[in-house]
């Protein structure tokens, strides 16, 4: 008879533990931050999730591709080529997924409007796209 008001006394234990495995277990705040991180970024890229040094997170676009951010010598190169031919601060750089083969670099103007310019491996300007709008040849 002990053993049964003993099993009966667990009941209720083990399905407040069922319950709470069932709806995540936890309300920590690093658990929310995680699944946060989990769901915005497209399973197996580490780089989205956690972002990328100095600030620049890889980027992406509305159809999902992730774009790498640019770092060294590359990264130096093409926003100097940016910016020579289009005056401001970088905002971003990165490989651009739309258009293989190419560097994109947001540069931010003086006039405050943002311009995205397409570099090739060369670093040659071949086009440009106002933020907002299509792109144009360069």
């Amino acid at each position: 008879m002990n053993a049964k008001i003993r099993a009966l006394a667990a009941v209720p234990a083990i399905a407040l533990v069922l319950s709470l495995s069932a709806c995540g277990g936890s309300d920590s705040k690093d658990d929310a931050k995680d699944t946060a991180a989990e769901s915005a970024a497209p399973a197996g890229d580490a780089a989205a999730a956690g972002g990328a040094a100095g600030g620049e997170a890889g980027g992406g676009d509305d159809d999902g591709k992730v774009e790498p951010p640019l770092t060294g010598e590359i990264k130096s190169k093409a926003e100097k080529a940016a910016v020579a031919a289009h005056p401001g601060t970088v905002l971003k750089s990165e490989e651009d997924q739309e258009n293989p083969g190419l560097y994109a670099v947001e540069v931010k103007k003086a006039d405050g409007t943002s311009i995205e310019v397409y570099l090739d491996k060369s670093f040659k300007v071949v086009k440009t796209k106002e933020e907002g709008t299509e792109e144009n040849e360069g």
